[in-house]
């Protein structure tokens, strides 16, 4: 199946995007795709915690009720470690709680992904798979690895889930 298929079968193409600026406030982790690849990932627990825990009720600030995933600090590239932020948008200069970080996204180009509606355990390995093979792809951006995030809008129904990839690539 070719990479034209995925998108014609699976999401909507992707599409460059000027994002402005925004801050993230939630829980945080250091580790790397090699890692989230197996059943020790370090994401899954995160998103475990988040409801487990209430994380999303003691974010301070929220300005929607959108669940968002920060990945930055790139170690290097896609094979490198990385900081992964899961929480959700806050209004400009919220401080975070006890045992929550807040890190700014900035404003910058980026390519939008937008996910088939599923499971999230098929829905969110499938997506990334699709920008990994279109940032391999010819005559396609260079990734800036500087901030990428997610974006999940609607979580009533964990078999149905969409979920927007944003992921920054070079000026």
């Amino acid at each position: 199946m070719t990479a034209m298929n995925l998108y014609a079968e699976d999401s909507m193409k992707p599409k460059p995007t000027e994002q402005t600026a925004f801050d993230v406030v939630g829980i945080e982790v250091r580790t790397n795709n090699a890692q989230e690849a197996t059943s020790g990932g370090a994401i899954p627990q995160q998103w475990q915690r988040l409801y487990m825990q209430g994380v999303l009720d003691q974010i301070p600030g929220r300005l929607d009720q959108s669940v968002v995933a920060v990945y930055t600090k790139y170690a290097s590239d896609w094979n490198g470690d990385y900081d992964y932020i899961l929480g959700a948008r806050v209004k400009p200069g919220t401080k975070a709680p006890a045992g929550m970080v807040a890190v700014s996204v900035p404003a910058g180009k980026y390519v939008e992904f937008t996910s088939a509606r599923g499971p999230a355990p098929q829905v969110v390995p499938n997506l990334w798979k699709e920008v990994w093979a279109y940032f391999q792809g010819p005559g396609n951006p260079a990734r800036a690895y500087n901030a990428d995030f997610e974006v999940y809008d609607d979580m009533s129904n964990p078999n149905s889930i969409q979920m927007k990839a944003f992921i920054g690539v070079k000026p």
